[in-house]
């Protein structure tokens, strides 16, 4: 009896050892893996939008005209309008320090001292 039961304890290890060849262990989750995983990897990275430099109200010359101008960071983008909630005119920029333009608007300067031309209107020099 005393040779029997540790031969047959010695059999038993040797058959569960044989069972699983992987020396990994298995790991058990209950989150299954994200279907667009390697979709979201390969995506461009995601840039922000700017945040706000200056917000001015602008007396501007000839004819003692007010712009509503939002001043963006980076200098490559500004909001322009006529009234106060107005819709604004979105002026863009390849590089800072160029002369904002879009949808016939144009604007060069700063907060404090900037050239708009308004469509149909001509251009007005203005004070922040």
């Amino acid at each position: 009896m005393k040779i029997l039961l540790p031969s047959i304890v010695a059999v038993s290890l040797l058959a569960l050892t044989a069972c699983n060849s992987n020396k990994d262990p298995e790991v058990v989750s209950s989150v299954s893996e994200d279907p667009q995983a390697a979709e979201i990897a390969n995506r461009a990275p995601v840039e922000l939008p700017p945040a706000i430099k200056a917000e001015k109200s602008m007396r501007c010359q000839p004819g003692n005209v007010l712009f509503f101008v939002t001043f963006f960071e980076g200098d490559k983008q500004a909001r322009v309008r006529t009234e106060k909630g107005g819709t604004p005119a979105t002026v863009t920029a390849e590089a800072a320090g160029a002369p904002l333009t879009g949808d016939g608007w144009t604007l060069t300067g700063t907060p404090t001292s900037a050239k708009i031309t308004q469509p149909g209107k001509g251009d007005f020099t203005c004070k922040g």
